[in-house]
């Protein structure tokens, strides 16, 4: 029995979905390891790369991020977008929307990414114990360990699994793509931030990055696999 076009493209997504998300998965992983050793060893190019990334944002002074003062006080206040208050918000907003549209599944996989998110993250923080940077100053408080990046891991973890759970109940694909593109944006931005007030290594910020957007898809696969049922169909054209 011939298939028709929109059998095989059903039948091509449920084959290849799965086996792109594993290999989206290794491959974080397996940047998230790379990073990670060079890390530990504190020798070469991640330290020439460290520190010439957070002079490069500074002027002559050490204590002078790049850039007019409203830029600081901008990215001061961006970069508290991923403090731990505001994801908690709004992972419980989300959560409560969630539940009111009864999306059981739904609000348990987010509270499940965020809580794990945020418990390896801190696990981690603690086992590498690696310094916060001490070659220019901070221009926000703080007073955790530097590996990873609490901001970066956290706010991909928050970011991204909302970011998909909202695109897959969108029928448009190019709203989808907006939602994800906002996610990504945010998270990167979050990141970014954390190197410009020299408060990270860059490298912190890269392997928070990997780690927790390796963490996202696997809590959104998931999730997709409990909630297959629940995809809305698209209005015929």
């Amino acid at each position: 029995m011939t298939l028709n076009l929109k059998a095989w493209v059903d039948l091509a997504r449920r084959e290849i979905v799965p086996i792109a998300c594993f290999l989206a998965i290794a491959l974080l992983m397996l940047g998230f390891v790379e990073i990670t050793d060079e890390v530990t060893e504190g020798e070469g190019e991640v330290r020439w790369f460290d520190e010439g990334l957070l002079y490069a944002l500074r002027t002559s002074d050490p204590a002078d991020p790049i850039g007019p003062r409203w830029l600081e006080e901008t990215v001061a206040e961006l970069t508290a977008l991923g403090g731990f208050g505001v994801l908690a918000l709004v992972t419980l907003l989300a959560i409560g929307f969630l539940l009111m549209q009864k999306k059981w599944i739904g609000a348990l996989m987010l509270l499940v990414a965020t809580l794990g998110g945020t418990a390896i993250s801190e696990g981690l923080k603690v086992g590498f114990s690696r310094p916060r940077p001490d070659l220019v100053a901070h221009a926000v408080d703080v007073t955790s360990m530097s590996f990873p990046s609490g901001h970066a891991m956290l706010s991909a973890v928050t970011y991204l699994t909302l970011g998909a759970m909202l695109a897959r109940t969108q029928t448009q694909q190019r709203v989808r793509a907006y939602i994800l593109g906002a996610a990504v944006l945010l998270t990167l931005i979050i990141g970014a931030s954390r190197v410009y007030l020299g408060v990270h290594w860059p490298t912190d910020v890269l392997a928070g990055w990997c780690l927790g957007a390796a963490w996202a898809l696997m809590c959104w696969f998931a999730a997709t696999l409990l909630t297959r049922g629940e995809r809305p169909k698209a209005n015929p054209a």
